[in-house]
C-alpha cells in the first residue's frame, strides 16, 4: 500500500526540511594510502540526506531526518550523532532483522583514481525502505522535501518509494532532489540514467553536477541540462571550480516562495507537481570561493543545504548560491563530512560583498569561527 493522496503539512507545519536517505557509520583513515595500508580508522557519520538534515539544523533551521537503521549499536551512534546537531531523529524506524550499513574510505579526493569506498550496506535496514513502511505523515510534514539519487539506487523498493513521494499530488511539499549519481551502487541491469532522469524532471529543486550529468546522460553544459530539465521551478547546476550556474522559473524570492504547506506559490508545486512554467527563466551564474581544502568530502550536501537555509529565509537567487558556497567552503576546510556553519550574520556579511570583494576572498581551515569583517576572512 502506497502513502496518502494528499501531504499533511499546513500553516502549523512546525518543521522546515524533512530529508529521507540512508545514513551509514564512516570509518574515516588515519593517514592517506590505500586502504590495505591504512592503520587503524575513526568513527564518523556519513549520508547525503542526513549530511543536509544535520547542516540546516545546525544553521537555526527546523530539520527532520527519516531513515532505518539496524536494532544495533551503529545505529544507536547514527541516532544519537545525528539528533545531537539539533536535527528531529523521531521518525527514524529500527530494523531487527537488518544491519545498519557502514563503509570506509581513503584520505584522497573522491575523484581521483586513488581514491577507495568500501561498502557495507547490501541489505542494510535503509535498503528495505518502501511505500509500505515509511511514515508519510512525518515526510509531508515540512515545508520542503529534500531527497537524493542515492536512494533510489538501494533497492527496488527505495525506488519505488522514492517514484511515489515525487509523484503529482495536491498539497505535495516542495521537492529538493539532488541527483548524486553513484554508478556504482546501482544494481546490474538497472537503467540508473533513465530513472535519475526521470525523478529529477518530477522534483520542484534539483541539484545536479556538470560532471555527473556528462557521465549519467552525456549531456555537457548548463544550458544543456536545464533542457533536458525543463519542469522543475529550480535547476542549479555545479560546476566546480567555476562555481554555480542557477536557472531559476518558479521559486521567486521572498517568504511566499515557502507558503505554508508545501510551496503554493513555486510554479505549481504542491498542488501540480513539479513545473516551472511561469515564465522565461532568470540565469544567474555565481562563482565558486578560492578554499584551501582539507578534504573534499560532503562539499554537494553542504551546498545543498546552504542554498536551501537561503531560499527558506527568502534571499535573491545570487545570495542563495553564495550561501550554498560558503556552507560547501566550512566542510571543504575540515576532515569530515560535517562542521558547524558559519554562524548567520558572518555568512550574510560574506554573501552581500560585492563581485569583485566576493572574488577576493580565499577561505581556510578555521575561517567560520572568524569574528572579522568580511575583507579580513582570508589566508596569505
Amino acid at each position: 500500500m502506497s502513502g496518502p493522496a494528499a501531504g499533511t503539512a499546513d500553516a502549523a507545519t512546525s518543521t522546515d526540511v524533512v530529508c529521507l536517505g540512508e545514513s551509514m557509520v564512516t570509518f574515516l583513515p588515519s593517514q592517506p594510502g590505500r586502504l590495505a595500508d591504512v592503520p587503524s580508522f575513526g568513527r564518523g557519520i556519513g549520508g547525503a540526506e542526513s549530511n543536509v538534515a544535520c547542516a540546516l539544523a545546525a544553521a537555526g533551521h527546523r530539520a527532520a531526518w527519516v531513515g532505518r537503521v539496524g536494532a544495533d549499536g551503529f545505529g544507536d551512534h547514527l541516532v544519537e550523532t545525528i539528533a545531537s546537531y539539533g536535527v528531529d531523529t523521531s521518525a527514524v524506524r529500527r530494523d531487527p532483522a537488518r544491519p545498519t550499513g557502514i563503509y570506509f574510505r581513503t584520505a584522497t579526493d573522491r575523484g581521483t583514481d586513488t581514491h577507495e569506498v568500501a561498502y557495507y550496506r547490501a541489505g542494510s535496514a535503509a535498503s528495505a525502505m518502501s511505500p509500505s513502511n515509511v511514515p508519510y505523515e512525518e515526510l509531508f510534514a515540512g515545508r520542503v522535501l529534500h531527497l537524493s539519487g542515492i536512494t533510489a539506487a538501494l533497492s527496488a523498493d527505495c525506488l519505488a518509494l522514492l517514484r511515489d513521494l515525487t509523484a503529482a499530488r495536491p498539497g505535495r511539499p516542495l521537492v529538493s532532489f539532488d541527483v548524486n549519481h553513484r554508478p556504482r551502487l546501482w544494481r546490474d541491469g538497472e537503467a540508473d540514467a533513465s530513472v535519475l532522469l526521470e525523478l529529477a524532471r518530477r522534483a520542484d529543486l534539483v541539484f545536479v553536477g556538470e560532471d555527473e550529468a556528462e557521465e549519467a546522460w552525456g549531456i555537457v553544459g548548463a544550458e544543456a541540462i536545464r533542457a533536458a530539465l525543463p519542469e522543475p521551478a529550480v535547476v542549479v547546476v555545479k560546476r566546480g571550480s567555476a562555481g554555480a550556474t542557477v536557472f531559476a522559473s518558479g521559486l521567486r524570492p521572498g517568504p511566499r516562495s515557502f507558503a505554508a504547506g508545501g510551496a503554493g506559490d513555486a510554479a505549481g508545486a504542491g498542488s501540480a507537481g513539479a513545473g516551472g512554467a511561469e515564465g522565461a527563466d532568470t540565469v544567474t551564474l555565481v562563482p565558486a570561493l578560492h578554499v584551501d581544502v582539507v578534504a573534499a568530502v560532503g562539499a554537494g550536501d553542504a551546498f545543498a543545504a546552504g542554498f536551501l537555509s537561503a531560499t527558506l529565509r527568502g534571499l535573491p537567487v545570487r545570495e542563495r548560491a553564495r550561501h550554498g558556497h560558503l556552507m560547501a567552503a566550512a566542510v571543504l576546510t575540515v576532515p569530515g563530512d560535517l562542521t558547524d556553519p558559519p554562524a548567520r550574520d558572518h555568512a550574510d556579511r560574506l554573501a552581500a560583498l560585492d563581485d569583485e570583494a566576493w572574488g577576493r576572498l580565499r577561505l581556510g581551515p578555521g575561517w567560520t569561527a572568524a569574528d572579522r569583517a568580511p575583507e579580513e576572512v582570508r589566508t596569505p
